[in-house]
């Protein structure tokens, strides 16, 4: 179904890729722009995720694809792990957006029990279209039984929205072996 309105998607950077890499495969970001667009009307469509300086490239793709990038410094632990928790900066765009009357309804792109009370306030105020959870293993109950209306897992996508390296040739080893 295609959606002819100013819909706007709110995207838990992180929760997305982690969910669908679990899931054994890449997500191609600029089909999924496309997509958010063709499907559901989105017009902005609202990226959240730490800022790590050496995506910069990334980042500025993001932007190409036709992205609002929201960047949350990250906190690095001492296992390599990082963090960078954009949950309040989706919660509070998304409310500011709403009462700002600048989007007709939102689509919340997450798995996260965390945006369970933001959905059930959107629903109540008529402004919820759909909940896009990357993986279907992981998606919070909590969230899932706040939704009244749609929920779409992207794994039923999953031919539309991966990524493909196609036509790129790997480059031939270099003499001591690595790839340039």
């Amino acid at each position: 179904m295609k959606y002819n309105k100013n819909n706007f998607a709110y995207i838990d950077g992180a929760n997305l890729h982690r969910g669908v890499k679990e899931l054994g495969w890449k997500l191609d970001y600029k089909k999924l722009r496309v997509w958010l667009d063709e499907k559901y009307g989105v017009k902005k469509a609202y990226i959240f995720i730490g800022f790590i300086s050496q995506n910069t490239r990334l980042y500025r793709d993001f932007q190409n694809w036709g992205y609002i990038v929201v960047f949350k410094p990250i906190i690095p632990f001492g296992d390599g792990e990082i963090k960078g928790n954009c949950d309040a900066e989706l919660v509070l765009q998304t409310v500011s957006d709403m009462y700002e009357k600048t989007y007709d309804k939102a689509i919340i792109v997450s798995g996260d029990g965390d945006f369970a009370c933001l959905v059930t306030f959107l629903q109540e105020k008529e402004r919820f279209s759909t909940l896009i959870c990357p993986n279907y293993k992981k998606a919070s109950a909590l969230l899932r039984n706040a939704v009244s209306g749609e929920i779409i897992f992207l794994n039923e996508f999953k031919q539309r929205l991966q990524y493909a390296k196609e036509g790129r040739k790997e480059k031939a080893p270099v003499r001591d072996g690595t790839r340039m």
